[in-house]
C-alpha cells in the first residue's frame, strides 16, 4: 500500500505546490511509483510539468464517482497525476454536504496497489478539501518560511486544523504527524530565531506529533528558475554554471528524516538520481 503525503498549510504562498512537485520528481528518479494529486482549485500542480499523456477525467469525478478510472494523467517526469478540475470551486461544498465527502479519498488512496508514494497538493487555506487532504494522509508536511508571519499563521491556523481533525480519530479516522519543514531559509538572525522557536513552541506540547524538521530549504532562485523551466530542481541544477545552493542535498536530506519508508528511497548517503548523475 502506498505511503500518502499531504502538503499543506492554511496560509498561501509558503511553498506547497514546488515541494509536492520537486519530492514526488526525485522520488521517481530513484526508482519509487509515485502518483501526484493536486486537491487545490488553482491548478498550480496539473500544470508544474509537461504532460505525455492527459486522462480524460480529474480530481471532481474521482471524488464524486468515487472511482479513479480515467483520471490518472501522466507527466514528463516519471510522475502520475490526478488533474485538479474544478475552476468554480464548486467541490468543497459538495464535500461538506456529503456524509462521507471528507474520507472519500482516504478510502480511494487505501486500495492503491500501483504506487509506493501519493503526494496530496492543498489549497492555502483551511476548509472541507484541505480536511479531505489530511484525513487521507499518512503523514503531512507544512513547509514554513522562517518569518514572523507564517510562524504565527502555522500555529494559529495550521496547528489549529490539525487540532480541530484530531476529533475524527474517535471515528476510526487516525491523523498522521505533522512535520514543519523550513522553507526559504535565508541567513539571517532572525531567520535563524524564527525556526529555533518553532522547534521549541511544537515537540513538548504536541507530545511528538508536531516536529519542525532539521532539514530546511534554501531561500534560492533555483527552485523558482527550475519552476519556470518545468523541471525538478535535482535535474535542473547540474546544467547550471558553478556552484547552486542545495536544491538536490536538500530533497535528499528530507527524504532521509521523514518516517514511514520515506528514508528507504536512499539506499546510502552516496545516492543520487538517476537523471542527477553526470
Amino acid at each position: 500500500m502506498a505511503t500518502r503525503i499531504s502538503i499543506v498549510s492554511t496560509k498561501g504562498g509558503v511553498g506547497k505546490t514546488t515541494l509536492t512537485a520537486n519530492l514526488g520528481a526525485i522520488l521517481a528518479d530513484l526508482g519509487k511509483r509515485v502518483l501526484l494529486v493536486d486537491a487545490d482549485i488553482q491548478p498550480t500542480l496539473s500544470s508544474y510539468y509537461p504532460l505525455a499523456d492527459q486522462a480524460p477525467h480529474g480530481l471532481v469525478d474521482v471524488i464524486e464517482a468515487g472511482d479513479l478510472t480515467d483520471s490518472t494523467s501522466v507527466t514528463t517526469v516519471g510522475c502520475d497525476i490526478i488533474l485538479s478540475n474544478d475552476p468554480a470551486g464548486k467541490l468543497p461544498d459538495w464535500i461538506l454536504h456529503t456524509p462521507d465527502g471528507r474520507f472519500r479519498l482516504k478510502r480511494l488512496l487505501k486500495r492503491l496497489e500501483a504506487y509506493d508514494f501519493v503526494l496530496i497538493d492543498t489549497q492555502g487555506a483551511a476548509g472541507p478539501l484541505q480536511d479531505m487532504a489530511v484525513l487521507a494522509a499518512d503523514l503531512l508536511i507544512s513547509p514554513i518560511p522562517p518569518e514572523l508571519l507564517s510562524a504565527r499563521e502555522f500555529a494559529r491556523g495550521t496547528i489549529g486544523m490539525i487540532e480541530r481533525l484530531s476529533r475524527m480519530e474517535d471515528l476510526g479516522f487516525p491523523l498522521g504527524n505533522l512535520y514543519g519543514l523550513i522553507y526559504r531559509m535565508g541567513r539571517t538572525a532572525d531567520a535563524r530565531a524564527t525556526a529555533e522557536a518553532l522547534r521549541a513552541m511544537c515537540y513538548g506540547p504536541s507530545r511528538g506529533r508536531i516536529m519542525i524538521l532539521d532539514t530546511v530549504i534554501p531561500a534560492t532562485v533555483v527552485y523558482r528558475e527550475a519552476a519556470s523551466a518545468q523541471q525538478p530542481v535535482h535535474r535542473f541544477e547540474p546544467t547550471r554554471q558553478g556552484p547552486t545552493p542545495g536544491g538536490l542535498e536538500s530533497m535528499l536530506n528530507l527524504i532521509r528524516e521523514l518516517p514511514s519508508g520515506l528514508e528507504e528511497a536512499v539506499l546510502s548517503p552516496g545516492d543520487v538520481p538517476r537523471s542527477a548523475k553526470p
